[in-house]
């Protein structure tokens, strides 16, 4: 089923840059199967926080699944789903990235993740479950004080702390043989590439962003990630062009006019070494396979 553009959801109605609800299986009517089962995009932070039950996503093509005791966070701009879910207790939350302290936002910023899925220790869940009904009634809170909204933000603190603490902790059991900078240079790259891929498209222009030698660049990024600079970038890229030709009834050239590519011609190049088809392929390909699931 295609449409003209992929469904794009704004945080238009929160006074605070923040929306929190209890997810509870007598909550999830039809009418919120029907809407979160329907590809969409969000200019905000999404997380689902998940205290028992299990459920099904797909994010950016990939298949993630949620199970008791786990958090999911996704970024702005990542395409999502949800195909199933099985007595789902819990509590989503969206919010502006502004909101969240800036050493915290950094750390969910540069993990090396790009779908980022914590499995939360079972002592922590009691102290996560407080903080997210402590948000909630502040929220709700109908005559907040003089200090509510610092009251507020101290507990969004408190929560995304925590989170980048268990997130920090997951990760290093994963970085933790490399040494400090090269880690470092790789979640600044990767947060780099993560906002600039339709304006910088060379190494050299990453390099120059970072006061360091293309050279030294790709040494550091291929002994984190075990993949070039140009790689990571161009995934990047194709992963956003293979949203848009599959969510969206755009034009190759509209696409590739879009990503930042004044040859339309180019950009078929690149796309077919990145995946081994068409960009028209590939549209045609997922379009069949989302018939089959339907």
């Amino acid at each position: 089923m295609k449409r003209k553009e992929i469904r794009f959801l704004e945080l238009a109605d929160s006074p605070y840059g923040v929306l929190l609800a209890r997810m509870l299986p007598e909550n999830i009517t039809q009418e919120i199967k029907d809407d979160i089962e329907i590809p969409h995009r969000h200019d905000y932070y999404s997380l689902i926080f998940m205290e028992t039950g299990e459920a099904n996503l797909i994010v950016d093509f990939q298949s993630v699944d949620l199970k008791s005791a786990s958090m999911l966070l996704l970024r702005p701009g990542q395409v999502h789903q949800t195909n199933a879910g099985n007595n789902v207790r819990g509590w989503i939350m969206f919010f502006n990235g502004q909101i969240v302290d800036p050493n915290a936002r950094l750390a969910l910023e540069q993990s090396l993740q790009n779908t980022i899925l914590l499995n939360l220790p079972q002592e922590d869940m009691p102290g996560l479950n407080q903080l997210l009904s402590s948000i909630h009634a502040a929220i709700e809170e109908e005559r907040p004080g003089k200090f509510h909204v610092q009251f507020l933000q101290s507990l969004l603190n408190a929560f995304f702390y925590k989170t980048a603490d268990i997130l920090h902790l997951q990760e290093a059991d994963r970085v933790n043989s490399y040494p400090t900078r090269a880690v470092e240079i790789a979640r600044n790259f990767n947060q780099l590439v993560k906002e600039h891929y339709r304006t910088l498209k060379r190494p050299a222009d990453y390099a120059d962003e970072m006061n360091i030698t293309v050279s030294y660049l790709n040494d550091k990024i291929k002994s984190v990630t075990g993949f070039s600079c140009t790689h990571i970038i161009q995934q990047e890229i194709i992963g956003e062009a293979q949203r848009l030709l599959f969510y969206t009834s755009k034009s190759v050239k509209e696409i590739a006019f879009e990503l930042g590519y004044q040859d339309h011609k180019y950009f078929i190049r690149q796309f077919g070494k990145a995946t081994d088809r068409t960009p028209l392929t590939f549209r045609k390909q997922t379009d069949i396979l989302y018939r089959q699931r339907s």
